[in-house]
C-alpha cells in the first residue's frame, strides 16, 4: 500500500563537485540542518535516495510536543517549538503547524500518577500544563471525559502536517542556496587518512569536509559498511486517516487504545495508541540484549513478529565498496504494510471514544519503520573516530516535533558554533 501522497519536489539535477557539507537524508532532520547550514553562508549537499520525508518523517502522527518526552530532550525541544512557530514565515512555505494543544489521559489513579510525576519535568523548564478533571476535562473531550479520571493537557503543544513540513524546510534549504537532489543514493564515504573527504554517490563523488548522516531507519545500515557502530533497531507503527466529521475534539489525544489527531483538511490521523510491531531481524540477536531495558518497558505495547524483513535485512548487510549498486538504491523509499490487526484495534478504540467517528470513512493507511535506539533517545553526535563525520540519527519516534531544534543542533557541532543545548546526552560515544 502507498504511503501518504507528497507534493512535488523540485530536485536539483547536477550534482556540485564540491560542497562545505554533505548531508544525507531528506527527512525532516537532514532537511532541517541543511537548512541551517544555507542560512549561515556554507554549501550544502542534500542527497536523498528517494523523496524528500519519503519515509517517517511524511508517516507520523504530526505531532509537535513537549508532553511526556524524555528529560532529556526537553531544552531541545524548547527550541524547536520556538522555531516551528516561526517556520513558515521563514521557509515561505506551509507546514500546517497549530498550537492545537495535545492531552495525554488517564483511566486509572496510577496512570494519574504518572502523568502528575512527569509534571514535574515540565515546571523545572518553565513550561504549561494542567492536569484536567471533571467538567474541565470534559470540554476538550465531550462524551468521553465522562469515562476518564484525568487528563494532561499541555496548551502550548501543537501539531504540524507531515506531508507538508520537510518538504518545506527542503525547499528553503534550496532556495538559500543549497543544493537538494533527490534519487541519488549515497553509496560510501570517501575517506583519506582516517579523515572525511567526501562521499561516493550513485551519481558521482563530491568532495566535502564534514558528512552529515540523517539517514533515519538506513542510518545503522550505512554506518556498519563503514566500519562505525550504531545500536538501532526499527520499530513499525501503523496509522490510518479518516474523513472529516463533526463532533470530535480539536485537541490532539493519547488514550487507552488509540491516538488521535485532527488534520489541516478536516479529517483525522489515528493510530492504536502505544502499540507498535517488531518485527525480529539478524541485528535482534546481533545488539537486541542493548536493547532489552527498552523492550520491558514497552512489552505490553510491542507485537513481535517473523517476517519476510529477516531475508530483506540479512542481504542488505552484506558489504558493499562505492562501485557497487546498494540497498538504498534497491529500495528507494521504505513502505512497509501496516498491521491490519493494529489498525482494527485502535478504529476500534477510537470510534468507542466518540461515536462521531463510526460515519467517518477510513481513507488510506500506511506503516514506517522508526529508528530507536536503546535509550530511546537519539544521536546527534561527530564521530570521534572518524573526524568530519556526523550523525543524527535515531529519534525514536520524537523526531518530528524535535527536527527543527535538532537541525539546528547539528548545523552547529558541524560548524564549531556554540550548541543551542548541551550535546552531551546525545553523543554516540554513549554507547
Amino acid at each position: 500500500m502507498p504511503g501518504p501522497k507528497l507534493p512535488h519536489f523540485n530536485s536539483d539535477r547536477v550534482l556540485p563537485n564540491a560542497v562545505d557539507v554533505v548531508v544525507i537524508g531528506g527527512g525532516i532532520v537532514g532537511a532541517s540542518t541543511a537548512l541551517e547550514l544555507a542560512e549561515r553562508g556554507h554549501s550544502v549537499l542534500l542527497c536523498e535516495k528517494g523523496q524528500i520525508a519519503g519515509e517517517q518523517s511524511s508517516r507520523n502522527w504530526g505531532w509537535v510536543r513537549m508532553s511526556q518526552r524524555d528529560p532529556r530532550e526537553m531544552e531541545l525541544m524548547t527550541h524547536s517549538q520556538r522555531i516551528w512557530e516561526g517556520l513558515d514565515e521563514r521557509t515561505g512555505h506551509a507546514t500546517g503547524y497549530t498550537k492545537c494543544g495535545i492531552m495525554f489521559t488517564a483511566g486509572s489513579r496510577k496512570r494519574e500518577a504518572e502523568l502528575l510525576a512527569w509534571a514535574e519535568h515540565l515546571k523545572d523548564i518553565g513550561g504549561e500544563g494542567h492536569m484536567l478533571r471533571g467538567a474541565a476535562l470534559e470540554a476538550l473531550t465531550p462524551g468521553y471525559g465522562q469515562r476518564l479520571r484525568a487528563g494532561f493537557h499541555t496548551p502550548q503543544d501543537g501539531c504540524a502536517e507531515p506531508q507538508m513540513a520537510s518538504h518545506a524546510i527542503a525547499s528553503a534549504a534550496r532556495d538559500k542556496g543549497a543544493v537538494v537532489v533527490t534519487g541519488c543514493a549515497v553509496r560510501t564515504l570517501d575517506v583519506e587518512a582516517g579523515r572525511i573527504r567526501g562521499v561516493v554517490t550513485e551519481k558521482g563523488r563530491v568532495t566535502a569536509t564534514a558528512v552529515v548522516v540523517a539517514g533515519g531507519a538506513w542510518s545503522r545500515l550505512f554506518l556498519r559498511n563503514e566500519g562505525i557502530f550504531l545500536p538501532q533497531l526499527k520499530v513499525l507503527n501503523s496509522v490510518m486517516r479518516l474523513s472529516p466529521v463533526e463532533g470530535v475534539p480539536e485537541t490532539a489525544l493519547w488514550a487507552a487504545g488509540f491516538g488521535l489527531r485532527k488534520r489541516a483538511d478536516g479529517g483525522y490521523t489515528v493510530a492504536s495508541g502505544g502499540e507498535s510491531t517488531f518485527d525480529i531481524v539478524p541485528d535482534t540477536f546481533r545488539i537486541g540484549h542493548r536493547f532489552i531495558s527498552a523492550f520491558l518497558q514497552d512489552v505490553t505495547a510491542l507485537r513481535f513478529r517473523l517476517s519476510d524483513r529477516w531475508s530483506t535485512e540479512a542481504r542488505e548487510a552484506r558489504p558493499w565498496t562505492a562501485q557497487d549498486r546498494t540497498a538504498f538504491e534497491e529500495t528507494r523509499v521504505l513502505d512497509p504494510q501496516p498491521s491490519q490487526k493494529a489498525l482494527r484495534r485502535g478504529l476500534a478504540a477510537v470510534r468507542d471514544a466518540f461515536p462521531a467517528l463510526e460515519k467517518a470513512d477510513v481513507t488510506q493507511s500506511w506503516g514506517g519503520l522508526i529508528d530507536v535506539t536503546p535509550d530511546e533517545i537519539p544521536v546527534i553526535s561527530e564521530v570521534q573516530a572518524r573526524p568530519g563525520l556526523f550523525v543524527s540519527t535515531g529519534y525514536s519516534g520524537h523526531g518530528f516535533g524535535l527536527g527543527p531544534g535538532a537541525g539546528r543542533l547539528t548545523a552547529d557541532l558541524v560548524t564549531g558554533d556554540t550548541p543551542i543545548v548541551d550535546p552531551r546526552p546525545f553523543r554516540l560515544s554513549r554507547y
